[in-house]
């Protein structure tokens, strides 16, 4: 019986395609979301699909000459509902799906591959400009306000002559008022750096000994509260952000998980102590956080340190023989996830019960 007393994640819709997919995004206030990936003759692709009786509709098909790797629609009124994306060439575009041929923004972010972007205050979340983040593989981190043509608002970057590392993950957290912005990276040979957008400085930077394949901050709109990382050998890292320690930095905790590269992390939007994480072994694990009794101590030296609290699992699920390169929560619906894997499927997902926690 206990084991129907858990969440249970259950694979609702299953869709193959002709194409590899990268990443996926639920278009807000809808029924609908958005695809992107590469086609097999080199060029990209977004495809939008409806939710309607049990069954997905493909409502369009669009070609573009670069293969996708990222998108968001954080940057965006709930509106316009304008999609950015990043592509392989370095590019960032938004489109609006209403007639996406021709982009409404578009910019020469990076020499390279844009890995990853994130959005912020466009969905009347947060607060201040609406703004883009995106990390790539020339080392740069930079965020952009797409009512500015041309130029980022910020960079963050290596000095003259240091070596740079491949970025693999940005997000945006700590916007609680209009002057307050933070974005964190993780890098591939496990780095970490919190950017602090007010003061144009590193806030705290660590280095997690494995490349980061995801960051995510458990609320964007909030004083930083959480901050999750995961890495490559099967590992992750929750960062209590209250308390900030001289010497010792933020309190924390290493999960071992999935027994293979853990991909991503995605708290859910309507309970920020619940997250999944997406393992290559095409697995999904949903975990919850458990504050401990006090969130900080006093040490010898009369400091202010964090203490960290636990984690629990909650239930483990294998949706896909390959590993599951994106998911995408529903901020409407709770427990409705958008997932894809490199087995070139995508999948919705239901996770019951968890209305319960």
């Amino acid at each position: 019986m206990e084991k129907f007393e858990k969440p249970q994640i259950i694979c609702h819709i299953e869709k193959s395609v002709n194409y590899s997919l990268f990443d996926s995004k639920w278009i807000p206030c809808s029924a609908k979301f958005v695809v992107m990936g590469s086609r097999p003759r080199g060029s990209g692709i977004i495809q939008i699909y409806e939710i309607s009786n049990g069954e997905l509709n493909l409502l369009k098909d669009i070609e573009r000459s670069q293969p996708i790797k990222c998108g968001t629609f954080k940057a965006s009124s709930l509106k316009d509902r304008y999609l950015a994306t990043g592509d392989f060439q370095g590019k960032l575009n938004i489109y609006n799906l209403e007639d996406p041929s021709i982009p409404i923004y578009s910019v020469n972010a990076h020499n390279e591959i844009i890995n990853s972007i994130d959005g912020i205050a466009g969905q009347s979340i947060g607060y201040g400009a609406p703004e883009l983040v995106t990390g790539s593989r020339d080392g740069s981190v930079k965020v952009w306000d797409p009512r500015l043509k041309g130029r980022p608002v910020a960079v963050m970057k290596p000095k003259e002559g240091e070596a740079h590392r491949d970025c693999w993950s940005v997000t945006f957290g700590n916007s609680y008022n209009s002057e307050e912005r933070v974005v964190a990276a993780g890098y591939d040979n496990g780095d970490v750096k919190m950017f602090d957008l007010k003061k144009m400085g590193v806030l705290w930077e660590s280095n997690l000994k494995n490349g980061v394949c995801s960051i995510e901050f458990d609320r964007k709109d909030i004083p930083m509260n959480k901050l999750v990382a995961t890495t490559l050998e099967s590992k992750l890292y929750l960062f209590d952000l209250k308390t900030q320690h001289p010497k010792k930095g933020f309190a924390y905790l290493i999960e071992k998980a999935h027994n293979s590269t853990v991909w991503l992390v995605k708290h859910l939007p309507q309970n920020r102590e619940i997250f999944v994480t997406c393992g290559g072994g095409g697995n999904l694990c949903l975990w919850k956080y458990n504050y401990p009794e006090k969130r900080k101590i006093v040490d010898a030296d009369g400091l202010d340190q964090g203490v960290i609290g636990n984690l629990i699992l909650l239930q483990n699920s294998t949706v896909s023989s390959q590993p599951v390169s994106s998911l995408d929560w529903s901020p409407d619906k709770q427990g409705l996830a958008v997932c894809t894997a490199f087995d070139q499927c995508l999948r919705v997902i239901i996770t019951t019960k968890l209305n319960t926690y």
